[in-house]
């Protein structure tokens, strides 16, 4: 089992790149609205003993997943792998599918799935020849979804059990309005039903200002046992982060909501599952 310790979700993005449109200059994004690069994350690694990170996309955009490949390349970055984007509706996905992963750091791809308004986009047909491509070049899905989107990607996830999949930020649910119905049991039918990981990030954006362990808990240890420690990965989705709480929070109340876990089982949540998932050595 790897000993490293990954956070499986983070983004890094500049302004000058005019392809994040959910990126407004309002007072609730303020925190987050300004460039952030490895020089602003190294710090915040260093003290949390991360070894290395997944940096995944955040515009919809192949020049972002070009933009996010060169900088995991720089030599002194600790990107272990990027999730990027392509259209995998467009008649010429599965070209373009194959040209990314001819870069070895492109170890999956993600749609913007929660900001798409048929929660059943996932299941159109014209996305079977680039997911028969993923799955072909051993690529990995990450599902970026919200509790309404629940049913259909079950429903996609059911149908192809041999492509790898995993559910960003626990499909965000609405931890502010302590809302645990039906998101729990959605959930519990996608571990029970699927082979599907699910990413233990995004948690505390979901829950607002004031949270702690005490609020997130319910929500942990639901994911904890259905998903159990093998299925399930942290990551920090920073900056986005910045909007609730910072870095070295999150990762310390993490280790209070996984004190029960095992040496072994912590080890997995903190880094091996990842790199399993992702093909990190």
């Amino acid at each position: 089992m790897s000993t490293l310790r990954i956070d499986a979700h983070q983004h890094y993005w500049s302004l000058t790149h005019r392809d994040y449109g959910w990126l407004a200059d309002t007072p609730a994004l303020h925190p987050i609205y300004r460039d952030f690069g490895p020089e602003d994350l190294a710090p915040l690694l260093d003290q949390a003993g991360i070894d290395g990170t997944v940096l995944v996309q955040a515009a919809p955009s192949e020049a972002e997943t070009w933009r996010l490949l060169a900088l995991a390349g720089q030599p002194r970055s600790r990107v272990r792998a990027v999730v990027g984007w392509t259209d995998l509706a467009a008649p010429h996905a599965p070209a373009r599918i194959r040209r990314l992963a001819q870069e070895p750091l492109l170890k999956g791809l993600r749609p913007m799935l929660q900001d798409i308004p048929d929660p059943a986009w996932i299941l159109d047909a014209r996305l079977q020849p680039a997911i028969d491509t993923l799955a072909a070049l051993g690529l990995c899905l990450d599902l970026l979804i919200k509790p309404h989107q629940l049913d259909a990607a079950l429903a996609f996830a059911r149908a192809r059990p041999s492509l790898r999949m995993v559910i960003d930020h626990a499909a965000k649910p609405a931890i502010a309005h302590r809302a645990f119905e039906p998101w729990a049991a959605q959930m519990a039918r996608f571990a029970a039903e699927t082979p599907v990981c699910c990413k233990l990030s995004g948690l505390a954006t979901e829950a607002g200002a004031g949270w702690d362990a005490a609020v997130l808990r319910p929500y942990v240890d639901h994911l904890l046992q259905h998903f159990g420690p093998e299925r399930l990965m942290w990551g920090s989705d920073w900056p986005v982060l910045n909007l609730a709480g910072d870095y070295l929070q999150w990762h310390a109340v993490s280790d209070q909501l996984l004190v029960a876990l095992s040496a072994a089982d912590r080890a997995r949540v903190r880094g091996a599952n990842a790199a399993e998932f992702y093909g990190i050595k």
